[in-house]
């Protein structure tokens, strides 16, 4: 289903919020460090998980985008928003398609936590892969933007945009392997014999990074708006997880969406491989060429091993959510959905294993 809605009103839309701040106070900040900010406002807080409470704001100068830190203690490295709003900020100056920071927040007097607020993106949203409800030739230029959105960020220089520090950088695949594989021995709640094998398996077979850029961390088509009269990305969205890294790694994420499997309670958006004769779906040989054309690569040896990779650390992710759900210290009413996802998501890791010669 296309919903011409705002990207950053995901999950079904916001409701009220104002018990949850001060909508006269943050005004009356807003229009004394915003220029052009007028008014008084509205609040309402877009529904769904957002790990960072993210508000549209709404005055007489037009509508925001308001994100904040959850109150009460966090933990040292959680919840950072201020990189989120370096990363972005940069990449607005060199008119990468992002919503525009507009102002940092550090004095928590002001709503209980720091927080930032961005321009609001009009557009659309593609829930599905696929796109459905676009002519065949806007489906294949939605694809095309996609990737050459993707493709453009890898090639930025992140000392040009004074992000040299943002991330470690080397080794990245390596760490995420580790940190994914100790979460999931964690919250394991039940044998999946593929998540051994890989645990044991991605150490080893981990590809050498071949270069290091910014990567984004969880592109998608539903983490993009598209613009609303022509299949182009207006804005790349939920940047929590951008640092510097693989760009391999980055893009082969991107390009799961080919082959998601469906859990066993029908979760999951599935393929594209299931939707492969839709007029304007690129091939997946075709897709990867043209990445590898923009940024000058002659192609992705070590494919299956990050493809493995990528299925694996969705499956560590959810069980992840999944086992605090149990302990108490989160709380989603589709943990029950999500778990019967990572099972197949273990298996079709451990396919891409398979192929990589494990």
């Amino acid at each position: 289903m296309v919903q011409d809605i705002d990207r950053q009103s995901a999950f079904s839309g916001t409701r009220p919020a104002a018990d949850e701040i001060d909508a006269g106070r943050l005004a009356s900040y807003l229009n004394h460090n915003i220029a052009g900010f007028r008014g008084s406002l509205t609040l309402a807080r877009f529904k769904g998980g957002q790990s960072n409470p993210t508000y549209l704001v709404t005055a007489e100068s037009g509508r925001y985008v308001l994100r904040r830190k959850p109150p009460g203690k966090l933990l040292p490295s959680a919840h950072a928003i201020e990189r989120e709003y370096r990363v972005t900020t940069a990449l607005a100056r060199v008119d990468f398609p992002v919503a525009r920071p507009l102002h940092y927040c550090t004095d928590t007097s002001v709503i209980g936590t720091e927080f930032y607020l961005m321009e609001h993106v009009e557009g659309r949203v593609y829930w599905e892969p696929w796109a459905p409800g676009l002519a065949p030739d806007e489906r294949a230029e939605l694809f095309g933007a996609l990737n050459r959105t993707i493709a453009r960020l890898h090639r930025l220089d992140p000392g040009e945009l004074k992000l040299a520090e943002f991330g470690k950088g080397e080794g990245y695949v390596a760490r995420q392997i580790k940190r994914w594989s100790e979460q999931y021995r964690a919250s394991a709640s039940e044998p999946i014999p593929e998540m051994d094998r890989l645990i044991a398996w991605l150490p080893q077979a981990c590809p050498t990074q071949s270069a290091t850029a910014i990567v984004h961390g969880d592109f998608r088509l539903d983490n993009c708006i598209i613009a609303a009269g022509k299949p182009d990305v207006a804005a790349v969205l939920d940047w929590e997880l951008a640092t510097l890294g693989d760009p391999l790694a980055d893009y082969t994420y991107h390009l799961m969406m080919w082959w998601m499997p469906r859990s066993a309670r029908g979760g999951g958006v599935g393929s594209l491989l299931g939707h492969e004769k839709d007029p304007g779906i690129p091939a997946i040989e075709a897709y990867i060429e043209d990445y590898c054309t923009l940024t000058g690569r002659d192609g992705i040896p070590d494919l299956d091993v990050y493809l493995a990779y990528n299925f694996f650390r969705i499956a560590a992710i959810l069980q992840g959510i999944i086992g605090r759900v149990r302990d108490g210290t989160a709380a989603n009413r589709n943990a029950a959905l999500m778990a019967s996802e990572v099972r197949p998501l273990a298996e079709t890791a451990w396919h891409f294993a398979r192929r990589a010669g494990a």
